[in-house]
């Protein structure tokens, strides 16, 4: 058989001459130059952080920075001032971290002044700290280039650690990011400069293997930041952290991949506002104000665990009402009264609580309760309206196209042969995936496991009905299910059906 297949791949190669180069192997890269930094000083002499990078920066490609272990740890750099923004290819790494497991520390403290969130401004006067547009007081700063790597550093003090600005094809791994107390740890945006959005600029970004510790913003995707890629990296907010707004925020970026992360005691985990199609998967979400809060369009959350948050998943009105997909998460035990809003959670009084809420308040609108950035203040008039009541003008209409949750009706046969049914509404003659959970507690009416789905149509007047066959079920007191159209607009659970 090997040979037979080695006969056809000649044989391919002869009649598609072009597969045959494209299928040679990658020629062999040139060996890059290696730059090492051995003096911890601030200065532009060589062995310096500043020499290298300024020498990197002048023949893109060719070097690799590596920062070489000092003296005995902890190993800190202290600038006094900002460094040189970094101009890819080129690698910068804390040697030290792949000997012996520790980093090299990048201090912004010797020149950001350390009196909290007021010292990192906002690009409008009076404005400060997270959740205000900021591109201030960086760190490291790839801007206008590609291809840079990050790893072995621990990145602190600063008012954002990285920022990556029109940066593609760059990859930030095994680093640790501190305390970084004003845009984020790492803000990743195409911000023109003038607060607009460039699209295809800071694209295909790898974020992966990190710890962001108490920064205001974990990690931002901002203005046109797209198709990039955040996996398995901590996000966790301390009682340290001056303003722990978001693990993550989205804020006009789309087709992003955010997978098998997790999120600590932020205000909101992570935070989509008019982002698109960005796909949330795997992650971890607990001690969250809000687990994951959705604006936008096309965007999916799937398969992840929510459990211990006040509100697992928050769906956000916005002017017009858009479909946003819940799949096959797992989420329990998020009715806790956590009350940190800094530019997200959920604080106002009377707010409904539970697995899947619609018409959470966000900073644009009225009722919401918390810091909508240090010296941000609105004009009240101008804040959004969520419609309710007899009043329903001059509002944002309810989240996810409005679609109703399920009704579950009853349980029918015994042991193994257990079948639930149930009824939905919908468009008329569409089709719709049903989601049907199990919970363990005693009136319990979340999603805490997923028991199975399928698909079921909807007739001439926009009415379904369902039938699933259940799977082992001993430990489950309660049913709950969600529908979701085939626009993808997923509903809020319905109300519990009790198994026994």
């Amino acid at each position: 058989m090997r040979c037979r297949l080695y006969d056809l791949s000649l044989s391919l190669f002869a009649v598609f001459p072009s597969l045959a180069l494209a299928y040679q192997a990658e020629p062999p890269r040139e060996a890059l130059q290696l730059l090492r930094v051995d003096r911890y000083a601030d200065d532009a002499n060589p062995g310096s952080l500043r020499w290298a990078i300024t020498t990197a920066n002048q023949a893109p490609g060719r070097y690799r920075i590596e920062i070489a272990a000092v003296g005995d740890a902890p190993y800190v750099i202290r600038p006094s001032s900002p460094l040189p923004e970094i101009i890819g290819p080129v690698q910068l790494v804390g040697a030290p971290w792949a000997s012996e497991g520790n980093f090299v520390a990048i201090d912004g403290a010797g020149y950001v002044p350390s009196t909290g969130t007021d010292a990192c401004p906002g690009a409008e006067p009076g404005q400060s700290g997270t959740n205000v547009r900021t591109t201030t007081l960086p760190g490291l700063v790839l801007r206008d280039t590609r291809g840079v790597e990050l790893v072995g550093l621990e990145i602190r003090n600063f008012c954002i650690g990285v920022l990556l600005n029109r940066t593609r094809d760059s990859e930030i791994h095994d680093n640790r990011i501190v305390a970084n107390k004003g845009g984020a740890g790492i803000m990743l945006t195409g911000d023109d400069g003038k607060g607009q959005s460039t699209a295809t600029t800071t694209v295909h970004n790898r974020i992966v293997r990190n710890v962001f510790l108490d920064n205001g913003d974990g990690l931002e995707l901002t203005r046109g930041a797209a198709w990039n890629l955040v996996a398995d990296n901590v996000f966790q907010s301390t009682p340290a952290n001056p303003e722990p707004s978001q693990g993550i925020e989205i804020l006009w970026g789309n087709d992003n991949t955010v997978v098998r992360n997790r999120f600590l005691d932020y205000s909101d985990g992570l935070q989509i506002n008019w982002g698109n199609r960005n796909y949330i998967g795997a992650n971890t979400f607990s001690g969250n104000s809000i687990g994951v809060s959705v604006t936008g369009s096309g965007n999916v959350v799937d398969g992840n665990i929510i459990q211990g948050n006040g509100i697992g998943i928050a769906v956000r009105p916005q002017p017009i009402s858009a479909p946003n997909r819940f799949s096959a998460n797992q989420i329990s035990g998020n009715v806790l009264p956590i009350t940190r809003c800094e530019a997200g959670g959920a604080c106002a009084d009377g707010q409904p609580r539970g697995a899947i809420v619609f018409g959470v308040p966000g900073l644009e609108h009225a009722g919401f309760v918390g810091s909508r950035g240090r010296g941000v203040d609105a004009d009240p008039a101008k804040r959004a309206r969520i419609c309710g009541g007899a009043d329903a003008t001059d509002c944002q209409p309810v989240p996810n196209l409005g679609q109703a949750a399920p009704r579950l009706q009853a349980v029918q046969g015994h042991g193994a042969a257990r079948t639930v049914s149930g009824t939905f509404s919908g468009v008329p003659a569409q089709r719709y995936l049903l989601e049907v959970f199990g919970n363990r507690a005693a009136r319990g009416n979340e999603a805490e496991r997923l028991l199975g789905t399928l698909a079921a149509v909807t007739d001439a007047n926009g009415q379904g009905s369902f039938t699933l066959e259940l799977p082992d079920t001993a430990d489950i007191t309660t049913l709950t299910a969600t529908a979701t159209s085939a626009q993808g607009a997923t509903s809020p659970l319905s109300a519990p059906l009790p198994l026994r």
